[in-house]
């Protein structure tokens, strides 16, 4: 029996399913004979690739750049094709982030993945390449490893008053920026993650309601 994983299906996979779904119908091509063109008949590169295909079929930017990459590096480069595929790349996104000198980062990590995740059967963490959001109806909470020795727990608390935020609690520039993530709390070991950190990641879990 496969391991089930602890993650969830990334929203982007539903976005990049129906835009191969509806490639034909907007460009003339499904995704495999856009593939078989690039490859035949394109340049060789990605970077010509992509200015070729916006110069010749004024494709968008987003498009271009997509079909261009996995003309390249072949169906590795849409690992949000499938909910399978998502979800095997997703484990390899966090051995990665937590690989060579950063693996000690590792349970700190995990102790904040596990207190996400206990907050509610709503929540599910949703590996990138270099971070881990945690979504209920949109992110409230991020886990990066910014540097070789400090996990930053990213919150989203753009509705908490700057009246009521205390200074453990790093300003990212956020709500200036209109960005989800707004605050930060810096963590060199999981020791650190008090009832401060819970208290707060459940701020930003309880402002995230539907």
């Amino acid at each position: 029996m496969a391991k089930r994983s602890r993650y969830g299906v990334h929203p982007g996979v539903a976005m990049m399913q129906n835009w191969i779904a509806t490639l034909k119908e907007k460009t003339g091509r499904n995704i495999d004979e856009w593939m078989d063109h690039i490859q035949k008949d394109g340049p060789p590169t990605e970077k010509e690739r992509r200015a070729w295909l916006k110069e010749k079929y004024g494709l968008g930017t987003n498009t271009a750049w997509m079909m261009a990459e996995r003309a390249t590096e072949g169906p590795v480069a849409f690992r949000e094709e499938s909910p399978e595929t998502y979800l095997e790349a997703a484990e390899h996104y966090v051995e990665k982030q937590y690989a060579g000198k950063r693996a000690p980062l590792r349970p700190i990590f995990e102790k904040l993945l596990d207190l996400g995740l206990g907050l509610g059967k709503d929540v599910k963490a949703c590996p990138c390449q270099t971070i881990v959001p945690l979504y209920r109806a949109h992110v409230f909470a991020q886990i990066k490893p910014t540097t070789n020795t400090r996990v930053d727990l990213g919150l989203a608390l753009a509705k908490v008053p700057d009246a009521k935020i205390p200074k453990r609690l790093i300003d990212t520039g956020g709500k200036a920026k209109k960005d989800r993530i707004t605050h930060r709390i810096a963590l060199v070991n999981n020791k650190e993650i008090d009832g401060f950190v819970t208290k707060w990641m459940k701020t930003a879990y309880d402002l995230d309601a539907k």
